[in-house]
């Protein structure tokens, strides 16, 4: 009776764990998302140009995605649990001074602390989940349910923002997250336990520096191009960036540990899902920017009522990771794979026929279509690109997957937004480089603002079409590189812990 009890209190203790350990993860992934809406109530507030506002938004994308294996590997080495905290902590300052800032450029710079410290919560939460559950399946149905809470995040962010800003400022989005991260700071000590790994790997922090440089610079010199027009800045930091990029990776093929073994990149079916982490979250973020522009300053409606019009979206992309594993099991990872690209096309192609007025409609469809391919892709991107190579090598399969995500959702807004803007540039009435920026300002004339709402519908349906056309070339893709049964993983579908944490940061 006693060992029973024993037990019981154990198991409970196990999966209080969990709940501790899915806050942080929510927040990162909501704040992925959350300011899609916000982003006409941050303009008018803080006239941040068009360059910066893209910035505000993916800074952070970028700062995760740069970071994530080194910290994994950071955490293997000092404790998975105290970088947790560290980060949790730095995340809830990073919130508030953006929740305050009062320049844009202050805006960019606590945007990108938060996404420092985002990179440190993702591959400890999981690495200190996995060691919480010692039954590989418990194991598997916690991370199933660590896979739902992150997808959830990034679906119900602009949700949660639209809610927010109806009733509060701006800032609120931010400060949301700071009862999270203190319940966090408090609890985590009581019902989580330090791990460290057996054989923790040496940080190359020469290859971090030229990941994330040479990311930045480039992005910066296309984001530059096209609000201004091709110059000598961005040029030289364009050539700068590649120069950086090409060196970091012709770094990586002579380490012993890599930052990124682009060595498994020779498997067809390694290099379509992470494509596949990559390319859904670059279409998801760049629509879901845009769309919540387009409800707001073309539709003319409340960011209440545009958040509303999102949980349609929100709803099926959350179900269908959830149910998506099932599914697989049926179906296989192949058909599941096309299924996404496919899905994602045909939702992203119902964008183009939108207009200056009666656009609900198409934008609910197109949310609730492309919804189910999102959703397959958040749910099977990890498995698998583990199942496609050697079980040694699963660690770094693994943070590859989950850097795709996040670089994916930064490369959507820079490069696809990026994209709308300069049309917007091109064929607008040239007052400014944004929409909301061009209605802001006083006495415009209704001819010119309809002509600056049709210039950007125009950036949307090029944004929309481009995606599209992707996501339709990489399900061809799969199609005829991906063999009719793949290889699988362990029973409780997950990797072996100890693979993952030796190899890097336990990620999935």
């Amino acid at each position: 009776m006693n060992e029973h009890c024993v037990s019981h209190s154990a198991d409970v203790r196990v999966w209080l764990g969990l709940l501790v350990i899915l806050g942080p993860v929510l927040l990162v992934a909501m704040d992925g998302s959350v300011l899609f809406l916000a982003m006409p109530k941050i303009t008018e507030a803080l006239s941040p140009t068009a360059d910066q506002a893209l910035w505000i938004l993916d800074i952070y994308g970028f700062a995760v995605g740069s970071l994530l294996i080194a910290f994994g590997n950071l955490g293997d080495r000092y404790g998975r649990l105290r970088l947790l905290m560290i980060g949790a902590a730095v995340f809830g300052a990073g919130s508030a001074g953006a929740a305050f800032a009062p320049t844009p450029e202050l805006l960019i710079a606590f945007r990108m602390l938060m996404g420092v410290a985002g990179a440190t919560l993702l591959p400890s939460a999981l690495a200190v989940l996995s060691e919480l559950f010692i039954d590989p399946r418990q194991r598997s149905k916690a991370i199933g349910i660590f896979a739902a809470t992150f997808a959830a995040g990034f679906a119900i962010g602009p949700v949660v923002g639209g809610q927010l800003l109806n009733r509060f400022w701006w800032g609120s989005v931010f400060l949301i997250n700071l009862p999270v991260a203190v319940l966090f700071l408090l609890l985590a000590p009581i019902l989580l336990r330090e791990v460290r790994s057996t054989r923790p790997g040496r940080v190359d922090a020469l290859s971090v520096l030229l990941s994330a440089a040479g990311i930045l610079l480039s992005v910066y010199a296309i984001k530059q191009a096209v609000a201004e027009g091709l110059t000598m800045t961005s040029v030289v930091t364009g050539i700068a960036g590649i120069v950086i990029l090409g060196w970091f990776v012709r770094r990586q093929r002579h380490l012993d540990r890599p930052l990124i073994d682009f060595r498994l990149f020779r498997d067809r079916v390694f290099t379509i899902a992470i494509i596949t982490g990559l390319l859904p979250l670059a279409a998801w973020s760049s629509a879901a920017y845009l769309a919540g522009i387009y409800l707001q300053s073309v539709l003319g409606l409340s960011v209440l009522h545009a958040a509303l019009l999102a949980l349609p979206g929100a709803a099926v992309l959350t179900v269908t990771c959830i149910v998506t594993p099932a599914l697989v099991e049926r179906v296989g990872k192949r058909a599941a794979l096309i299924t996404c690209h496919f899905c994602i096309a045909a939702g992203l192609l119902l964008l183009v026929p939108t207009g200056l007025s009666g656009g609900i409609g198409w934008y609910i469809a197109s949310t609730v279509i492309a919804g189910v391919g999102y959703g397959i892709s958040f749910s099977v991107v990890a498995d698998t690109a583990v199942a496609a190579v050697p079980a040694e090598r699963a660690g770094s399969a693994a943070a590859i997957a989950e850097t795709s995500n996040e670089i994916g959702n930064a490369l959507g807004i820079a490069l696809l937004g990026s994209l709308a803007t300069l049309l917007f540039r091109l064929q607008g009435p040239d007052l400014a480089g944004t929409l909301n920026e061009t209605l802001q300002i006083p006495n415009l004339a209704p001819a010119v603002a309809g002509e600056a709402k049709t210039a950007f519908v125009t950036g949307l349906h090029a944004a929309a079409v481009t995606a599209g056309i992707l996501h339709g070339a990489l399900g061809t893709l799969a199609l005829r590189w991906i063999p009719k049964s793949l290889p699988h993983t362990d029973d409780a579908g997950a990797p072996p812990v100890q693979d993952i944490g030796e190899e890097r940061s336990m990620q999935r």
